[in-house]
């Protein structure tokens, strides 16, 4: 078994390392030329009786699997925010199944947990997070999560604990709790609500013109809510929304939920990463009064998802929350209170050890890496925005950061465009609204992304723009534009 496995170990890295020079090159589609169904035509309908070989089965992969995939890592792959990866990543995923063990508590895995703490420090340092999100502070710390949206429920779990001790508990409204967010927020937040019991969360309107929360409203509708007997739990602020990328404006949304006594969730899943660059650290404004805080390392850290790591700054409430101790999980160093266990920080009780990925991608690239990474992706946004602008017939709707929103003239020929785009496997964009109208989403992330992908992006656009026709299948590949 070891040989067949060193052997398959062999050819599974060449055929990674010529995919990526398949996918820097365009020589393969964005998205698969497949109907719905198409897999399971072409594989057996039962299970195997007899083992196969590691070799058959990366035949297999290579042959049936890969082409049926939309590519991420494609350089024209604009749709959602990225997801980004690299060599780094992949390795440490590999070491990481390899091993194999299990993290949930510090006595199952010792150096898995202390790791996870020491790079969860790391990156709060590198993204300049106040010290009170450490580890090293006693009181808070960083966990990864599967996902932001994870980390949303994990926080409002947090803060219905805090909630349900809180100083209105004896005015007897214990189960009539009330989350806070606006209709930008993520889809994970209404249903984080869901799951947590709640329901539907309190929508609070947007300043006038913006995606961005509304301050006074917000107190107007926590100040309403009281009156009425309910107790405000958790307030879900934003700093990169999906549409738009709209910051919600933090510093006064914290400065409420402090007054109130309510709990302050910062989703920063993408725009988060860009505060690793001094010059965009103002999107950190407001932390320090949050009470957890959630960014999408593999969003734009070329981390393999999931990594998305949360942080709080009060460790208590989470743990008071999530920790259910039978006596097959009790253990001195549990007891002792010395140590942290990550299954006391998330809903499942099982977890892979999940902090080799980040150490080695922060080793691998550097602070100062990552930051170029984001540069990078900023500066080709800004190179289609000017090229969206300087076009007659197209409006930019919103440029912000990695992301580009852009419009026709008209709405019929916006989702005309629309329509055409979603028919080409060569490239991938998402519709968006904007101010209730129909729009285009491009973002930046992949790591073969460069000025020659801008340029092909674009004049894909401008020929679809024109309408049916107006481009020819030979388009498919680089290409010269």
């Amino acid at each position: 078994m070891g040989d067949e496995f060193a052997a398959a170990i062999e050819t599974a890295t060449k055929q990674l390392v010529a995919h990526w020079r398949a996918l820097a090159a365009r020589e393969v589609p964005v998205t698969p030329p497949c109907e719905p169904g198409f897999l399971r035509t072409a594989l057996p309908s039962a299970p195997p009786e007899q083992a196969e070989g590691l070799g058959e089965m990366l035949a297999d992969t290579w042959n049936v699997i890969v082409p049926g995939l939309t590519h991420w890592q494609h350089p024209a792959f604009l749709g959602y925010y990225p997801t980004n990866n690299s060599p780094a990543s992949v390795l440490a995923e590999f070491v990481t199944a390899g091993l194999g063990v299990q993290g949930m508590m510090w006595s199952t895995s010792p150096a898995a947990t202390e790791l996870e703490q020491l790079v969860t420090d790391w990156l709060a340092q590198a993204l300049g997070l106040p010290e009170a999100f450490r580890h090293s502070s006693g009181r808070g710390g960083g966990v990864i999560q599967d996902s932001a949206s994870s980390a949303v429920l994990v926080a409002i779990a947090a803060a219905l604990q805090r909630a349900s001790l809180g100083r209105w508990r004896s005015a007897g409204t214990e189960g009539r709790y009330r989350m806070y967010c606006t209709e930008h927020a993520h889809s994970c937040v209404p249903k984080s609500s869901r799951l947590a019991g709640l329901g539907e969360p309190q929508l609070i309107a947007t300043l006038p013109g913006t995606d961005r929360m509304d301050p006074e409203a917000l107190g107007a509708r926590i100040d309403t809510d009281r009156k009425a007997g309910l107790v405000p739990a958790i307030v879900i602020a934003t700093v990169g929304t999906t549409n738009a990328c709209a910051v919600d404006p933090v510093p006064d949304i914290g400065r409420l939920c402090r007054q109130e006594n309510v709990w302050l969730h910062v989703d920063a899943a993408y725009a988060g990463s860009a505060a690793l660059c001094p010059e965009y650290r103002h999107l950190n404004d407001g932390i320090a009064l949050a009470d957890s805080y959630a960014v999408n390392a593999h969003k734009w850290m070329r981390t393999g998802t999931p990594c998305d790591v949360l942080w709080t700054a009060d460790r208590t409430a989470l743990t008071d929350a999530m920790s259910i101790t039978p006596s097959y999980l009790r253990n001195p160093a549990t007891d002792s209170g010395r140590v942290v266990d990550f299954r006391d920080w998330q809903v499942p009780l099982g977890r892979p050890m999940r902090a080799l990925k980040l150490w080695y991608v922060m080793r691998a690239h550097g602070v100062r890496g990552l930051r170029e990474a984001i540069r990078h992706d900023v500066r080709l946004a800004a190179q289609l925005a000017r090229l969206v602008t300087a076009e007659p017939g197209f409006h930019l709707e919103a440029h912000e950061l990695g992301l580009v929103v852009f419009r026709r003239d008209t709405d019929e020929d916006t989702r005309g465009l629309i329509s055409r785009l979603q028919t080409d496997p060569t490239l991938l964009c998402t519709p968006a609204s904007v101010n209730g109208r129909p729009a285009v989403r491009a973002a930046f992330g992949s790591p073969y992304a460069d000025a020659d992908t801008v340029h092909y992006v674009w004049e894909r656009i401008r020929a679809h723009a024109q309408g049916p026709g107006k481009l020819s299948a030979s388009g498919s590949g680089r290409g010269t534009v």
